[in-house]
């Protein structure tokens, strides 16, 4: 694991909530959100000038970033369906559980599960509509760009 970019020590990364929190509320989330979007036009103008290489070194970059690894928590637990669980019937409602994510999501061996298949009511119709539910882990991946290699 990479901690070049963490903001916790190797020794402390999972342990003590508190200071997880802490670190998960101390985060400028403009910034981060700068660095992400900086990072996004770079890639997409290297994709535009047909420069392959450099786009490929910027997207390993960008999801290797810490400030893409947490905008990708944030956005996930701030979403309109942050309270429903998907297949591991996991939430993350604390900033430490969080700030926790953030620190796991750069686990070499990831493997996304699968979806939490759902049916939901149409509107004004008496039909179900099927919806998949993904589970944490498998949603919060770094943000990637629109020109994916």
């Amino acid at each position: 694991m990479n901690f070049s970019n963490s903001t916790t020590d190797k020794t402390e990364s999972l342990k003590d909530t508190n200071s997880l929190a802490s670190q998960w509320e101390s985060i400028d989330w403009s910034k981060v959100e700068h660095e992400v979007n900086r990072l996004q036009t770079r890639i997409a103008k290297a994709t535009a000038s047909g420069n392959r290489n450099k786009a490929k070194r910027l997207q390993y970059l960008l999801t290797h970033s810490f400030s893409a690894k947490a905008y990708a928590v944030r956005k996930v637990t701030t979403n309109k369906g942050k309270n429903t669980s998907g297949v591991d019937k996991k939430l993350w409602s604390t900033s430490a559980s969080k700030m926790k994510a953030v620190l796991a999501v750069t686990d070499k061996h990831y493997r996304a599960k699968p979806l939490r298949r759902v049916y939901i009511a149409k509107k004004g119709k008496n039909k179900k509509r099927p919806l998949g539910i993904p589970t944490v882990n498998s949603y919060c991946t770094p943000p990637k760009t629109v020109f994916g290699f």
